[in-house]
């Protein structure tokens, strides 16, 4: 299938993990595509692997002229943009909020929420001038319940929910759809690496034996939620948010089905 044949699309955090997964399968439906990042090197060696239809733009979601030069490169190379994924998000240090770092906060929110604002925001212009089409942001599965220890996270996670609704009602007569996805644990290096030298990864305090799915997510399921979400099989959805957890928010299972 090439689904998306013609159509330029942008994604944030697109150097690794589940944001060149979006960005591989895009490209082989037929997508010529923008690779946001602020890994440079990955990220060009990602738009080399990928050809003539993908091309790097240095992207930091939290600087509004990073966006600006990223919306004008991506219309210069290859006209109007018509599909974002604010897919770009940093993890929380573990910590209590009494014993968490202001600056912690300040960054997951700059990067996590405040990004995806920025993204909609800069983005969302272009699409009209393309005709319309969609806008995807990663949320998480801890957007929809409290998490302890990584309370700036949960926060950013929140309010991209929130986000996505009011710009799905503001966009909507411009002919452009905004959803979000809640992924669960997800087997890319933001889980499975040290935030920081010397920390255990996220993927250490974390065991699915107990719940429904006993495994991490794979990054390309993930990727298929996005393109259905960014193709015309999803055309009446706007404003919703998609779960997909393997069933992490159902809690423990019962291991013999009673």
């Amino acid at each position: 299938m090439r689904r998306f044949e013609g159509r330029t699309i942008l994604i944030t955090g697109a150097a690794r993990g589940q944001g060149a997964s979006h960005a591989r399968a895009f490209v082989s439906e037929g997508a010529r595509v923008v690779l946001g990042d602020i890994r440079e090197a990955l990220g060009r060696m990602l738009a080399d692997e990928l050809g003539s239809d993908a091309h790097f733009v240095a992207l930091d979601v939290a600087q509004v002229a990073d966006w600006a030069a990223a919306v004008d490169e991506a219309e210069r190379r290859f006209g109007p943009i018509s599909i974002l994924v604010n897919n770009a998000g940093v993890p929380a240090p573990s910590a209590t909020i009494v014993d968490s770092d202001p600056a912690d906060w300040d960054q997951l929110i700059a990067t996590n929420l405040t990004g995806t604002y920025l993204g909609i925001r800069a983005v969302a212009p272009s699409i009209m001038r393309a005709g319309g089409g969609s806008i995807v942001n990663i949320a998480s599965a801890s957007s929809h319940i409290g998490t302890p220890l990584i309370a700036p996270y949960v926060a950013s996670k929140w309010g991209i929910r929130g986000l996505t609704q009011s710009a799905a009602a503001e966009l909507a007569r411009k002919g452009i759809r905004v959803n979000s996805i809640s992924p669960g644990v997800v087997n890319t290096k933001l889980i499975t690496a040290p935030l920081r030298p010397g920390e255990a990864p996220v993927s250490d305090h974390f065991s699915p034996e107990p719940f429904a799915v006993q495994r991490l997510a794979e990054p390309d399921e993930i990727t298929r939620l996005v393109l259905f979400l960014c193709a015309d099989e999803s055309a009446f959805i706007t404003g919703s948010d998609y779960v997909i957890d393997g069933g992490l928010l159902l809690g423990p299972v019962s291991p013999d089905g009673q």
